[in-house]
C-alpha cells in the first residue's frame, strides 16, 4: 500500500440516489455519485499487506465493505515495509498508517455537515494528510468483517492529538463483525472507535504507545474477551473513554467491557497529563466494567475527569494498584475527588475489590485468586455478550480457553502461546 488506499468512493451521509447525487470526498473518485460504489475488498487467509510509507493507510469509505477473514492457522497480517524487510525490533512503531473503517452511524463532536442535535453532522478522520468523512444516522451500518487479523507497527501522526491507530473506526454499525484482532506496537492507540455502534470479541492489544482501547464521540461499544498489555515503561491508559468534553452532545459515549485483563507493569512518561492512572473515564461517557482484572501495581488504577459528567459501574472487577488507587480531577464543570472515584468503583460490594493480589499462572491466565472471585453474568448488560462464570479474559490454561493463542504473534511484551506466525518482528511462511 503506497499512500492512501481507498475501498470504493465515499457515498456520503446517506446512500445517494439518482435524484440526490453526492459529491464524493474520496480522492480520485467521481465528483457526483448517484449510488454507492458497493466495493467489497476481500482479503484471503494468510495474506500479508504492508504499508510502503509512513503515510500509507487503508480506508473503507462509506457505502463499501472490507471482508478480511483469516483463520486461526492463517491469520491476515497488516504491517509495515520494514517488518517485511526484517528491520523491525520490539520497540518499532508508527511505520505506516493503519486500517480505517468508515460508516453511517451517529457521531458527536462534528467537524462537517449539519448539527449534533439533529444527528445530521459528520466528522473527518484523524491522523491522515488526506482526510475522509464519516457519520450518518444508521447505527446498524455494516462496514464488513475482520476476523483473525494482526495489525502491526502502525499509527501515523498527522499532528499532535490527531493520529491513526492500528484499527480506527468512524461511525460503523452493529452489523460490522470484529473478532480475533491483535494490535501490536501502535504508536497511538491499539484501537479507537469514533461514534456509531461497535461490537467486538477476542481483542489483544500489545505494546500500544497510547491507549489500548479508546472510545470517543458518542460511540456505543460492547467488547468481550480482551487482553490489554502495555510495554514496560510505555503507553498511556489501558482504557480511555470520553466524548472530547462536549458534555451536551448526545448520544453519550457508552462502553461495556466484559472479561478483560489490563496489565501495565511500570509507570510511564506517556501517561495522560502526568497522572499515572491506568484507566481514564471522562467527558460525557458512561462506562460499565464486568468480570475484569486491572493489574498496575506502580500506578493509580482509575482516574475520572469531570470536565463534563462521567459515570462508572463496576461488577466483579478487581484492582492491583499503588497506594493511592484512585484519582479525581479539578478545573471542570463536574469535579471529582479521589474518594468519590473510589465510591463509584465500590470496593467490597458487587464482588469488587481494590486491594487484590493477582495470582496469574502465566502472564494473564487465571490462578487461584482470580478463580476465587465470584463472576457476574455479563449477558444482563448486553445481548452481544457470552455467558461466563469467571473474571478475567482467560479462565484456565486449557485448549478450550486459549482463544488468544495460535493466530497472534509473540514479542518481548507478551508471549501469547504457540504461534503460527512466530515473533511479531518476523513474518510467517506457509
Amino acid at each position: 500500500m503506497n499512500g492512501r488506499v481507498n475501498v470504493g468512493c465515499d457515498g456520503g451521509f446517506t446512500a445517494p440516489t439518482a435524484g440526490s447525487p453526492v459529491t464524493s470526498t474520496t480522492i480520485g473518485c467521481a465528483t457526483a455519485l448517484t449510488s454507492d460504489t458497493n466495493v467489497n475488498l476481500t482479503i484471503e487467509p494468510g495474506v500479508i499487506l504492508f504499508g510502503a510509507t509512513g503515510q500509507s493507510w487503508l480506508v473503507v469509505n462509506r457505502g463499501n465493505k472490507l471482508t478480511a477473514e483469516g483463520t486461526a492457522t492463517r491469520p491476515i497480517i497488516f504491517t509495515s515495509q520494514d517488518n517485511v524487510a526484517g528491520f523491525t525490533t520490539d520497540s518499532s512503531q508508527g511505520q505506516w498508517g493503519g486500517v480505517v473503517l468508515l460508516g453511517r452511524g451517529i457521531t458527536t463532536d462534528c467537524t462537517a455537515g449539519g448539527t449534533v442535535a439533529a444527528n445530521t453532522c459528520e466528522r473527518k478522520t484523524e491522523g491522515a494528510p488526506d482526510l475522509a468523512n464519516f457519520g450518518g444516522r444508521d447505527n446498524t451500518y455494516n462496514a464488513g468483517k475482520m476476523k483473525y487479523v494482526q495489525i502491526r507497527y502502525s499509527g501515523f501522526s498527522l499532528a499532535t492529538g490527531s493520529e491513526l491507530q492500528a484499527l480506527t473506526t468512524g461511525s460503523i454499525g452493529s452489523n460490522t463483525e470484529l473478532n480475533y484482532i491483535q494490535s501490536h506496537n501502535s504508536s497511538d492507540d491499539g484501537a479507537e472507535f469514533f461514534g456509531g455502534a461497535v461490537n467486538m470479541k477476542y481483542y489483544v492489544a500489545t505494546g500500544a504507545d497510547d491507549d489500548s482501547i479508546d472510545i470517543d464521540t458518542g460511540a456505543q461499544a460492547n467488547i468481550q474477551f480482551a487482553l490489554l498489555i502495555q510495554r514496560a515503561g510505555k503507553g498511556d491508559a489501558l482504557m480511555e473513554m470520553d466524548s472530547n468534553d462536549n458534555g451536551s452532545d448526545t448520544p453519550r459515549t457508552t462502553i461495556r467491557i466484559a472479561n478483560f485483563v489490563g496489565l501495565q507493569s511500570l509507570s510511564s512518561a506517556d501517561n495522560d497529563s502526568a497522572a499515572l492512572a491506568s484507566t481514564l473515564f471522562r467527558g460525557n461517557s458512561d462506562t460499565t466494567l464486568i468480570n475484569g482484572v486491572i493489574a498496575t501495581p506502580n500506578n493509580e488504577c482509575i482516574r475520572m475527569d469531570g470536565r463534563s459528567a462521567a459515570t462508572l459501574t463496576a461488577r466483579s472487577v478487581v484492582l492491583q494498584c499503588n497506594a493511592a488507587k484512585f484519582l479525581g480531577s479539578t478545573g471542570g464543570t463536574t469535579n471529582y475527588t479521589a474518594q468519590q472515584v473510589a465510591t463509584f468503583f465500590g470496593s467490597g460490594s458487587n464482588n469488587n475489590n481494590d486491594a487484590f493480589t493477582t495470582s496469574f499462572s502465566s502472564l494473564f491466565i487465571n490462578g487461584a485468586n482470580e478463580t476465587g472471585v465470584r463472576a457476574t453474568d455479563p449477558t444482563t448488560f448486553s445481548s452481544t455478550f457470552t455467558l461466563t462464570d469467571y473474571i478475567g479474559a482467560v479462565k484456565d490454561g486449557s485448549a478450550a480457553s486459549s482463544w488468544y493463542a495460535g493466530w497472534t504473534c509473540n514479542s518481548a511484551t507478551a508471549t501469547l502461546g504457540t504461534s503460527v506466525t512466530g515473533l511479531c518482528t518476523s513474518l510467517p511462511t506457509y
